[in-house]
């Protein structure tokens, strides 16, 4: 993305020919954005910011209406996060409304059962009439509503405390990771769409309700056509991310998943077909007959295979009707895997605050927060979660601002990158998040610091942690907050994640011999079997060059002239090499220095649990103990291999959440992308930035730690 910037103006200059024409315009829609935004922003004042209590709920936990504590922004700051959509399109609108859960006629979306899955529940206010959970969204796309999520599904948290008189307070916490088990819900999701259709009586009530809403259906043959479609669209997504990773809560792969779809839909017909004819049980033979595959794929187009035509694939291959394959669970998984990459590396929800301040971010740094770099992260990210990627092919014509971003005009043939995508809001969410805060431990509630051990504390943290993790300033206006980044075989937490960033590819679709240029590399040709990463960066720069399909003409160029114009005035983030100990990219190798975690500031930490990249230390207590390895005494303290996650109850001597004692779901840390090794700094096993090794802390060393961490 680093050189999308230039790109972009090189285009408006072929578009414009005069660069004050292009300035004039920029400035006078930002003005007119910011002031219509601005006051359109304030309109929701909830004093709870929709919060409410829960009796009973998940786990157990009860606990009267959330709190907040001071991280910068007011009650509408909280509410147009929450529900600003970002362009995301998981169903239709109404079908989710009145959908039923698969076992009960109580709906789907009623706070106890999105409760369960960690989701947020909240009473209706005026950007919520419906009272959907945090995150989730009404959004308009071709004039048609849809359901999708927001930034806050998964970048909103909360933490419990019960006191000594056995009452609990709840804590929100804007731009904390989220406990959500998103794999969970898509599955219960699924399995109440499919009952919908399967049982008569959920069908005729569900078809009656959804009529009712006299919003987008008027007769039982439409809700029906959408309801199969909606419920094979969900199939097609869980089908080609199963991962023998159980994910459970409070994390995800979200790039497996980012990456899996785009791949979806750079397919071509050829490449889909070839692939198919590739793939072999145990003993070398095919599992598919070349006319199994003529037959699976009649129909469907040549270049795009959009959700609706891709749903239609995994049915007939599953189907065992005359002519198709009828594969089972096993067979299906091959053909999966030689079209799409397993998301097997879920990572903890990074929290939000700094993020606007950061110049690397996600946990591998492989985005740049220079430029429109923000806008290419942020495009991704909605690919990822579901939205509606309406892209075409036709032979070229004329000038196309997205085929010269993407390098396919000296293609004959070009994608159109129509899609639900919001690229104004996703720039105005940017700009929101440049005033979050981290939250400050609240002693009136969680208890009093002890500042002795926290003073001791300090001194461990200067000598253990900051060469990684700056103390920053989180009233300073001016911070930036650096990346350290670490090669992963330095600091030996799990490499999933940042191997497959860097392993995993697919078919490239249009953009095959089509180049892109690669930091500190050089331009380099995308091959029919690329990178992922590659796919994923030109797919991003097209749908930001393509103008926003709801609009006027006029108004979807000044939206582009405007969210253009945000990232030169108001992103001051310099382009720079990343810092620290990693991989340089070579010719032979580009993307090695994604091979590599980043260290940042720690502060608001204490509300971030569990802890590394991959969740899997529940405390920071335990982050400061050493895994248990083959030979290590039984006698002593070691790192859990073992814990539950689920529960928001903060453990405020340890400092993270409750993780045991309860029926959540059980992390066990014994496979790569669940184990719990590395950044063993403190247990004296892993050598700092400088390749000194320090010597590990005592018990009381390890308190002081973590008595200070509670101060960030």
């Amino acid at each position: 993305m680093a050189t999308l910037f230039q790109n972009l103006l090189t285009a408006l200059y072929h578009l414009y020919k005069r660069k004050w024409l292009i300035l004039g315009i920029v400035i006078g829609a930002m003005v007119l954005a910011l002031i219509g935004g601005k006051i359109y922003q304030n309109l929701d004042k909830d004093q709870d910011r929709g919060a409410i209590p829960i009796e009973n709920g998940a786990f157990g936990e009860s606990y009267q209406t959330p709190i907040y504590l001071e991280q910068g922004w007011s009650e509408a700051d909280s509410l147009w996060f929450y529900n600003t959509t970002q362009g995301s399109g998981l169903m239709p609108y109404d079908l989710f409304i009145a959908l039923e859960q698969a076992d009960s006629q109580e709906l789907f979306r009623s706070n106890a059962n999105m409760d369960k899955y960690r989701y947020l529940p909240q009473k209706p206010t005026f950007f919520n009439p419906d009272g959907l959970p945090v995150g989730f969204v009404k959004d308009t796309y071709q004039g048609r509503d849809n359901i999708g999520y927001t930034c806050a599904a998964c970048h909103t948290g909360q933490v419990n405390y019960t006191g000594k008189d056995g009452k609990t307070t709840a804590i929100r916490i804007d731009g904390g990771p989220a406990m959500a088990d998103m794999v969970g819900f898509l599955t219960a999701l699924e399995k109440s769409l499919q009952a919908t259709l399967e049982d008569s009586a959920k069908q005729q009530r569900f078809v009656k309700n959804v009529i009712a809403l006299n919003n987008d259906y008027s007769n039982q043959d439409q809700v029906l056509t959408e309801l199969e479609q909606a419920a094979k669209t969900i199939r097609l997504y869980n089908t080609v991310n199963h991962s023998h990773i159980d994910y459970g809560y409070a994390r995800l792969d979200a790039f497996g998943r980012i990456y899996n779809r785009v791949l979806q839909h750079m397919i071509s017909k050829p490449q889909l077909a070839r692939a198919m004819s590739l793939v072999t049980a145990p003993g070398g033979r095919r599992i598919l007959t070349d006319a199994q595959i003529n037959n699976v794929l009649a129909g469907i187009d040549e270049n795009i295979i959009v959700d609706s035509q891709f749903s239609e694939v995994i049915e007939r291959l599953m189907s065992k009707a005359p002519g198709m394959p009828g594969l089972g669970v096993k067979d299906m998984l091959r053909v999966r895997n030689a079209v799409f990459n397993e998301p097997d590396a879920p990572v903890s929800y990074p929290f939000l605050w700094d993020i606007a301040q950061s110049d690397y971010v996600q946990w591998n740094g492989l985005a740049n927060n220079a430029s429109v770099g923000p806008l290419g992260r942020n495009t991704g990210e909605v690919i990822g979660v579901f939205g509606i990627l309406d892209w075409t092919s036709h032979k070229k014509s004329g000038f196309s601002l997205s085929a010269y971003l993407t390098k396919q005009d000296r293609k004959n043939e070009v994608i159109d990158f129509k899609s639900s995508i919001d690229v104004t809001n996703l720039q105005r969410l940017e700009a929101h998040l440049k005033s979050l805060k981290s939250p400050v431990w609240p002693e009136s509630i969680l208890g009093k610091i002890d500042q002795q051990k926290a003073e001791r504390g300090r001194l461990l943290y200067a000598q253990y942690c900051e060469s990684c993790h700056e103390v920053i300033d989180r009233n300073n206006y001016d911070r930036v907050v650096i990346a350290n980044m670490m090669d992963i075989d330095k600091v030996k937490t799990d490499p999933a994640m940042a191997v497959n960033s860097v392993t995993y590819t697919g078919k490239s679709g249009n953009f095959q011999h089509t180049t892109q240029s690669v930091d500190g590399v050089g331009d380099v040709f995308i091959q029919v079997d690329a990178p992922v990463v590659q796919i994923l960066t030109s797919a991003t720069k097209g749908v930001i060059a393509t103008p926003d399909a709801d609009k006027t003409f006029i108004r979807r160029w000044l939206d582009r002239l405007y969210v253009i114009g945000l990232s030169l005035f108001t992103n001051d983030m310099p382009a720079t090499v990343k810092k620290g100990d990693y991989r340089p990219d070579t010719t032979t190798a580009p993307y090695n220095s994604l091979l590599a975690y980043k260290g940042r500031s720690l502060n608001g930490i204490w509300a971030t649990a569990p802890y590394l990249h991959n969740g899997s230390v529940p405390t920071l207590y335990d982050l400061l103990l050493p895994k248990k390895r083959p030979g290590d005494p039984e006698v002593g303290e070691y790192r859990p291999d073992e814990f539950v996650v689920g529960s928001r109850e903060l453990d405020t001597e340890k400092v993270g959440f409750r993780s045991s004692g309860y029926d959540g779901f059980k992390y066990q840390t014994m496979r790569v992308g669940d184990l719990n090794s590395g950044h063993e700094y403190a247990a004296g096993k892993t050598a700092q930035m400088d390749g000194t090794v320090l010597p590990a802390l005592s018990q009381a060393q390890r308190w002081d730690l973590v008595e200070y961490l509670k101060t960030l």
